[in-house]
C-alpha cells in the first residue's frame, strides 16, 4: 500500500472534497482522483463514494488504520534523522497542560543553569498531540499525564522505539465552584459524584472515560465539552456551575474561584511521565533525568 495514496484518501475523507483535498496536499484534483482510483485498485474495494463524498463500509475500516500507519511512518523517518543529530542548542518541549507542574519547571531552570545557551520552546498540547509531536521530531520530549493507582505505568499506545519515564505523582483533586456543597470536604471519594454535572475536557484534566474506567462504575455524563488546553478558561467555567473536573491537587489548589478537594477513594494519583525518542538529543536525555528524578551524569552536562 503505497503511504502517498493513503495521505491522500485521508485528506479526502478529513476534508470530505476532493478539490479541498488537493489544495491541503498541493496537488490538482485530477492527481488526487489518481491517486484515489489507484488506492482503490490496489485494495479492490470502492473506499470513498464521490457525491457526496463519504467513506464506503471499507473506506471507514481504512481509516481506522491509516492514521496509525501514517504516523509510524513518519517516526520511523524521524527516527532515522535523530540518529546523527544529537547534539543541539536547541531544545522544543511540548507538554498536556497538567504536566507542567513545579518539578518540570525547576528541572528547566537547572538545565538553563548547567547547559549554558539553550534555545527553549515549551508549547501545550493535547495528550494525543504530545506523543505525535515526540515521535515525528517536532518535539524533542513530551510530557504527559493522567490518573494512575500508584507506581502504575500511564495507559500509552503502542510508542515504537521510545523510551517513557516515571517523572511525578501527585494527589487528585476534585475542583468545584466555591458555593457547592462539597466545596468545604478535607476529601470526597469519586464514586459519589458519578451522576454530578461534569466538565468534558480530555486535553485538560483527566478525561471522562478514564474516570469511569479507573473507578469501574459507569456514570462521570458531560454536562458540557471544553476542548483545547486552556486550564484557566476550563476553571472558570467549574467557577460558574457548569460542572466538575479533576486535577491535580497542586494545580487545582491554585485556580482562582473554585475549591479543590483531594480524592481519597479509589486510590490514584495524578501521574506525569516524560516520553523521548530512542535517540534524544543530550539535552533532552538530560531533561528526561531532571524531571524523572535522576541526577544527570557528568558526561551527560559535559555533552550538552
Amino acid at each position: 500500500m503505497d503511504p502517498h495514496l493513503l495521505r491522500t484518501f485521508v485528506a479526502v475523507l478529513d476534508h470530505r472534497s476532493f478539490s479541498d483535498a488537493a489544495s491541503a496536499l498541493g496537488y490538482t484534483q485530477s492527481a488526487v482522483s489518481q491517486h484515489m482510483a489507484a488506492l482503490e485498485n490496489d485494495l479492490g474495494t470502492r473506499l470513498v463514494e464521490r457525491r457526496p463524498v463519504a467513506p464506503t463500509a471499507a473506506g471507514a475500516r481504512l481509516m481506522e488504520h491509516a492514521p496509525a500507519l501514517l504516523l509510524r511512518l513518519d517516526a520511523a523517518r524521524a527516527d532515522i534523522a535523530r540518529l546523527h543529530r544529537t547534539r543541539s542548542t536547541r531544545l522544543t518541549l511540548a507538554h498536556t497542560p497538567a504536566a507542567l507542574g513545579p518539578v518540570v519547571a525547576q528541572a528547566l531552570a537547572r538545565l538553563h543553569a548547567t547547559a549554558g545557551p539553550l534555545d527553549l520552546e515549551v508549547r501545550a498540547a493535547g495528550r494525543e498531540t504530545v506523543i505525535e509531536n515526540v515521535l515525528t521530531g517536532h518535539a524533542d520530549l513530551g510530557l504527559v499525564d493522567d490518573a494512575a493507582a500508584p507506581s502504575d505505568p500511564l495507559p500509552l499506545p503502542d510508542l515504537g522505539p521510545t523510551t517513557t519515564l516515571g517523572a511525578v505523582e501527585e494527589t487528585l483533586a476534585v475542583v468545584f465552584p466555591l458555593d457547592h456543597p462539597l466545596a468545604g470536604r478535607q476529601a470526597v471519594r469519586l464514586p459519589d459524584l458519578t451522576q454530578a454535572h461534569w466538565i468534558d475536557a480530555p486535553d485538560t484534566a483527566i478525561s471522562l472515560d478514564r474516570l469511569r474506567v479507573v473507578c469501574r462504575v459507569d456514570g462521570f455524563r458531560p454536562h458540557i465539552r471544553h476542548r483545547g488546553t486552556d486550564l484557566h478558561g476550563l476553571a472558570a467555567l467549574a467557577a460558574a456551575g457548569h460542572g466538575l473536573a479533576v486535577l491535580p491537587l497542586p494545580l487545582a489548589a491554585s485556580l482562582p474561584g473554585v475549591a479543590a478537594v483531594a480524592v481519597s477513594e479509589p486510590r490514584l494519583v495524578h501521574r506525569t511521565e516524560v516520553i523521548h525518542p530512542a535517540s534524544p538529543t543530550d539535552a533532552a536525555r538530560q531533561l528526561a533525568r531532571l524531571v524523572a528524578g535522576r541526577q544527570p551524569t557528568e558526561q551527560d552536562e559535559r555533552r550538552v
